[in-house]
């Protein structure tokens, strides 16, 4: 596989830098786009005129993700092209009518996609209006979870107000579109790390309905939360990035998902989550430090490099070492706005400590989002993650 990548920014000419990046460019076999809003609807016109013929799938973000590290205001083109014989990504897309549609939007998508040589799917959606947590589950309804998904929900610079995606048809605030990838040769392998960690007493779930919390311990959830957050609720619901959910089971013990606050809803005293919650579990506050979530993004790229590697076997080629013969990698990395507001200056770090675990021969594409998609570690059971560094490490034996 081939990966190239160029950064375009508000000043630039778009359509001279495309045709000057375009010039030296083998015709790619899949675009990813990540950008700011006001650059993605700039960007894709130009796109669609220019590379026509490519599977195109981007959406707005809270923050850019490239080999040179963390952007604002940029946008981010990554180009695939894949060298194996039947190599190829398919595009799908679909609306989403309402938060109520996310399962049967889910089933929708996935139904596009010819099962036959499907080996994995990127899912970006739109962030705000959406529960992904049934996106996900109708979308395994159809592929079932021997099928791994990767992808993430939009941003839009923590307002939570309106998010974008772009698909083959343009830039929409209210799709999913997602890619299937097809090859024997590919080598697709996924890492997972919070770096999170929970304070206080855990609270019984007494109320809710999907990802709309009610109630905790009999209380307004909104009131309890306010009371945990102190002078950070009069930022609610952007100051909520900093102080997530952990998820807990029936016995108390955390399940690894963490939830974040989408939307509060003073008149009824609700919380949205972006995913759903176990009505019958318990949930904790969790905080952060800069160095606890650089380790888990590192964690969560060691993960991912171990299962490429893993995959890799049985051949003579080397995966990322890996080399694959010459080839190039790509690493995408979608991590939580959540994760980004807490570092600060130093979100940078998490980006590089990934880069180094993956060595010169990968490429890094991804974005800061308001929802993180990908199975645990290890594990083929795809899950929404909140507050979380998803990697997805891609390849090919050749």
């Amino acid at each position: 596989m081939k990966v190239a990548q160029i950064t375009l920014r508000e000043h630039d000419d778009i359509e001279q830098r495309l045709a000057a990046w375009d010039e030296g460019l083998p015709a790619p076999g899949l675009m990813l786009v990540f950008g700011a809003i006001p650059l993605l609807q700039r960007v894709a016109a130009p796109l669609a005129a220019r590379f026509a013929a490519t599977p195109r799938i981007g959406c707005s973000t809270a923050g850019e993700i490239s080999n040179d590290g963390v952007g604002d205001d940029s946008c981010v083109l990554t180009a695939l092209r894949f060298e194996s014989a039947d190599g190829r990504a398919l595009q799908a897309s679909t609306r989403l009518a309402a938060m109520a549609d996310s399962e049967a939007a889910g089933r929708r998508l996935a139904e596009q996609l010819p099962l036959a040589g499907l080996r994995a799917v990127v899912v970006l959606g739109q962030g705000v209006a959406v529960n992904g947590s049934a996106m996900i589950a109708g979308m395994t309804q159809v592929l079932g979870h021997g099928v791994s998904i990767t992808g993430g929900l939009a941003g839009d610079a923590a307002a939570f107000k309106e998010t974008w995606v772009l698909s083959q048809s343009g830039v929409h605030s209210d799709q999913l579109v997602c890619v299937g990838l097809y090859g024997e040769a590919l080598v697709f392998a996924h890492g997972t790390v919070g770096g999170w960690s929970p304070f206080g007493p855990a609270r019984r779930v007494t109320r809710c309905a999907g990802n709309v919390l009610f109630e905790l311990d009999g209380e307004p959830a909104l009131a309890v939360y306010k009371r945990y957050l102190g002078d950070y609720a009069r930022d609610l619901p952007a100051s909520g990035l900093l102080f997530p959910f952990a998820m807990l089971g029936r016995d108390h013990n955390e399940i690894g998902l963490i939830r974040t606050i989408l939307g509060v809803d003073e008149s009824v005293g609700s919380l949205t989550l972006a995913g759903d919650i176990d009505p019958d579990g318990y949930l904790k506050l969790m905080h952060a430090s800069t160095d606890a979530l650089v380790g888990g993004a590192e964690a969560a790229a060691q993960a991912a490099v171990a299962a490429a590697e893993l995959a890799g076997r049985g051949g003579e080629d080397q995966v990322l070492g890996l080399g694959l013969k010459q080839a190039q990698v790509l690493g995408l990395l979608v991590s939580c706005v959540g994760r980004k507001l807490v570092m600060g200056g130093r979100a940078e770090e998490e980006v590089e400590a990934v880069a180094e675990v993956f060595g010169p021969a990968a490429v890094m594409a991804g974005f800061y989002s308001n929802g993180e998609i990908s199975p645990f570690s290890g594990k083929l059971e795809c899950k929404l993650h909140n507050q979380t560094m998803t990697i997805t490490y891609l390849g090919e034996r050749i």
